[in-house]
């Protein structure tokens, strides 16, 4: 009689299991359709699926960039949805070889973190599903794909940083860092061709070797600047993090004016000033996307409305970042004021370049054969 007992009651565990699957099967085939919150029935009922999913996969976001690391604990926090962050130190590129690799795998990225070129190149491919966010007329045009594949997150202008604890005359432009008494002292955060901090820092000198928009037509203005940069021994051809800078090997490097507070590293001997160049000031933004056929794709939904409602945009306003909606958000007094007035201040005078998307690409396709010759 119990053995009958257990029998029935093993029967009825495997039946309410496997219901329960099958509505979450059904649950993850419907968000993963949905192209806006409207077509899973508005945000409540994308937010029961993606809590059902229960889990986030995410690539390439460091705790200490534009404040990801708070970004991550108020999503976990607001929905009870765990987020696995992997291989937080990917490059953009990396990125796209992750959701090609890993298709249809567990750890399969839900969401992308990419520069602009990287965002384009992952739709061309067809790895990136449509998703309009709530807030989405906030957006600009010029900043989102039309077919919603892809859309700017936060965004910045390129820096230089130096340890004032070695480098005794403050550099103020991208041309001082030439002068000869910066040898062995100049580097990027990556390489130009695959990081695209460090291709848009590169970016950054060729418009201020062209004195403006020609340098952001024509690379090439970067490349003989390297070149001399190389020939002088002034660049250090290293990887620049928090670590080399703290060992003394890169205390001069170019990064996103966010970005530069963790090069102060944790041992406070690290004297890390910042200067916004005054002969080129390049601002760029990276680009949020869902991935296509993922594991978590209710959840994916669901972070996007996340970081683009006020809450997640004022997170990365924390950090140092602007975010997207930065304008949409002070006409509507959203923001978060305090974190506003301490954004970097950038040179008076001084007209702000964000290259177009043709002009990266033109660069890029110039720069990724040129650079390992230099």
């Amino acid at each position: 009689m119990k053995k009958t007992f257990r029998v029935v009651v093993g029967i009825a565990l495997t039946l309410a299991l496997a219901s329960q699957y099958s509505v979450v099967q059904a649950a993850t085939k419907s968000a993963a359709k949905a192209t806006s919150a409207k077509d899973v029935g508005g945000l409540a009922e994308l937010i029961k699926l993606a809590k059902k999913e229960g889990e986030l996969n995410t690539i390439a976001l460091p705790d200490y960039w534009a404040n990801y690391g708070n970004v991550i604990k108020g999503f976990e926090k607001k929905y009870k949805i765990k987020v696995n962050s992997y291989d937080p130190e990917a490059s953009s590129a990396e990125e796209l070889v992750a959701v090609r690799t890993l298709k249809g795998q567990d750890r399969m990225p839900d969401v992308l973190d990419v520069g602009l070129q990287f965002a384009v190149q992952g739709a061309q491919e067809g790895l990136l599903a449509p998703y309009k966010v709530l807030t989405w007329n906030d957006i600009p045009a010029a900043a989102k794909d039309v077919k919603a594949q892809w859309y700017s997150d936060y965004g910045g202008y390129i820096a230089i940083g130096y340890d004032a604890n070695l480098v005794k005359t403050p550099p103020k432009s991208f041309a001082d860092l030439l002068n000869p008494i910066y040898k062995n002292q100049v580097a990027l955060n990556g390489d130009p061709t695959s990081s695209n901090s460090a291709f848009l820092s590169v970016m950054a000198t060729s418009i201020a070797a062209g004195k403006g928009v020609k340098g952001a037509n024509n690379i090439q203005f970067a490349l003989d600047y390297w070149k001399k940069m190389k020939e002088s021994g002034n660049f250090v051809p290293v990887a620049a993090t928090p670590a080399t800078v703290e060992a003394g090997q890169t205390p001069i490097l170019l990064d996103w004016d966010y970005l530069h507070a963790k090069y102060k590293g944790q041992s406070g001997n690290v004297d890390w000033k910042v200067v916004v160049p005054s002969d080129a000031l390049l601002g760029g933004f990276y680009a949020q996307a869902i991935v296509k056929n993922s594991p978590h794709p209710a959840a994916a939904r669901l972070w996007q409305e996340f970081l683009y409602s006020d809450e997640g945009q004022n997170l990365w306003l924390q950090g140092g970042a602007r975010p997207i909606r930065l304008d949409a958000m002070v006409k509507a007094k959203k923001h978060d004021k305090d974190a506003y007035a301490n954004l970097p201040a950038i040179p008076k005078g001084v007209t702000p370049i964000f290259p177009s998307l043709q002009q990266q690409l033109l660069a890029k396709a110039t720069l990724t054969p040129a650079w390992p010759k230099l």
